[in-house]
């Protein structure tokens, strides 16, 4: 079991949580695996993940059926090292010494899966670019070879 104290963790913040955020969540848990902790929220979390946006990860291979929107707490926010916000404008509370980041994509709300599959792979594309930044996996494999 990874020492989960030295895990960067990465929350993920959009208004209802059944979306963007869930996306974003799933791929960091998919290709990080457990190089990364994760959590997602929304300043007003709908009932349910969007059915286009399950359907979008499906074809990409993840299966997010099971998620369910949670609401934002300032717990979730002072237990990340990230935030990602999603257009949660000014609901996100703020805390010295994390690091906030802005993910402008459009909001899958509404649409049908043809129209989720660009904000998805969007999203897949920057949330590779984020596990190159804080958990490359050259550096797993040269914290396995010390240990």
């Amino acid at each position: 079991m990874p020492d989960t104290t030295a895990l960067p963790s990465v929350l993920f913040v959009c208004v209802h949580n059944a979306g963007r955020s869930q996306m974003a969540a799933a791929f960091l848990t998919h290709l990080a695996g457990d190089r990364v902790q994760v959590r997602s929220a929304g300043s007003a979390p709908a009932d349910t993940v969007n059915p286009a946006v399950v359907e979008a990860m499906a074809e990409a291979g993840i299966d997010i059926s099971a998620e369910v929107p949670k609401v934002l707490t300032v717990d979730a926010v002072q237990a990340s090292d990230i935030v990602i916000t999603m257009g949660c404008g000014d609901t996100c509370p703020v805390f010295p010494g994390k690091r906030y980041l802005d993910w402008e994509l459009p909001d899958p709300a509404g649409q049908g899966v043809a129209a989720v599959r660009p904000i998805r792979d969007e999203i897949e594309q920057r949330i590779r670019v984020l596990i190159e930044e804080i958990a490359p996996a050259e550096q797993v494999r040269r914290a396995d070879r010390r240990s």
